[in-house]
């Protein structure tokens, strides 16, 4: 029975030993965290890009609005003329008011639609662009775990945020000057 003891004792430090040692010598993670959020709303990248898309709505956008506009006004002016106008020709111009709330309603769909594609799209760019900087920052850094969301607290000591948004602004600043 003390041989099995022993011989039991022996095999668990011959097993176990090693992997104490190896525990000793492995360097500690290097772990860190990003607010992809922040980098994305604050990046230039982003601010570009939402430029770009105000630009590219807009006329779109002021045509909607005097659509709008002349539709109110073609309302108000019905209303003051409704008392002297007959019966067919009130029906008309009250059937002609809604086709054009109908082209309205339709011209704005077309332009939400439109403009949540193209937000998509541009916002897909700015995403991949910002997390290949994390990635490269990281790498370069050495670290071996970068957490981004679900992060109830982390100190600036892990935060890399305001690290990789630096980057973000020389990079843009550097693609600016070329």
């Amino acid at each position: 029975m003390k041989f099995f003891k022993k011989c039991f004792l022996t095999l668990v430090l011959v097993i176990g030993f090693p992997a104490l040692t190896f525990a000793q010598v492995a360097p500690p993670l290097k772990i860190g965290v990003v607010d992809i959020n922040r980098l994305m709303s604050e990046s230039p990248q982003f601010q570009a890009a939402r430029a770009k898309l105000d630009d590219e709505f807009a006329p779109r956008r002021r045509e909607i609005i005097a659509m709008q506009t002349s539709l109110e006004e073609r309302a108000a002016s019905l209303q003051k003329d409704l008392d002297v106008m007959g019966e067919a020709e009130r029906e008309a111009a009250q059937r002609e008011l809604r086709n054009e709330e109908r082209a309205i309603v339709r011209a704005q769909t077309e332009f939400r639609e439109d403009s949540e594609l193209r937000n998509n799209e541009v916002l897909r760019v700015v995403q991949q662009d910002v997390v290949g900087e994390v990635v490269a920052y990281s790498e370069s850094e050495g670290f071996d775990l970068v957490l981004v969301e679900g992060i109830v607290y982390a100190s600036d000591r892990v935060n890399v945020t305001q690290v990789v948004l630096e980057r973000l602004l020389a990079k843009n600043k550097a693609a600016a000057g070329q």
